[in-house]
């Protein structure tokens, strides 16, 4: 089954080359992304910090999901993403992050990001791709997959 995020994330929301010196630095740029495309509430960026002191939103394979605690959800205008490049990599806990894809979601709207995000990690080919990315098209695209009916 194919998942479509076309609904929540938009061109102007994918960076692909950011700068930042912790991942605390680099939560404040998704926030700041969020926050200018009018998806959140400038409060949110705590509820981002929150959750990732309260477990890390790094994933694995250079891809971290920075996001707001579940009584944040208040906190979002509407169900978006975010995605943030890093190509100099930011060090997170443990790991070695190249790519942010920053969620604000109202419910479980981001269930079905989630699955598309697993997708592409779980593919050595489309993660490097995903890490490596300098066209935002080419972002919109692997996370923007075509239904099938």
């Amino acid at each position: 089954m194919t998942t479509n995020v076309r609904p929540v994330l938009e061109g102007r929301a994918v960076r692909l080359a950011e700068v930042a010196v912790d991942r605390v630095a680099a939560i404040n740029r998704c926030a700041d992304v969020l926050e200018e495309i009018g998806a959140v509430h400038p409060a949110y960026r705590e509820a981002m910090l929150d959750r990732e002191w309260a477990m890390s939103t790094y994933l694995g394979e250079g891809v971290a999901i920075p996001h707001g605690l579940d009584v944040s959800r208040v906190l979002v205008r509407r169900d978006a993403l975010a995605v943030l490049r890093f190509p100099g990599g930011v060090a997170w806990d443990g790991g070695r992050v190249s790519v942010c894809v920053a969620i604000a979601a109202r419910g479980d709207g981001h269930v079905a990001v989630l699955g598309a995000l697993a997708d592409i990690l779980l593919d050595p080919e489309r993660a490097r791709a995903l890490r490596e990315a300098t066209d935002p098209a080419a972002v919109l695209a692997m996370l923007h997959p075509v239904a099938q009916p």
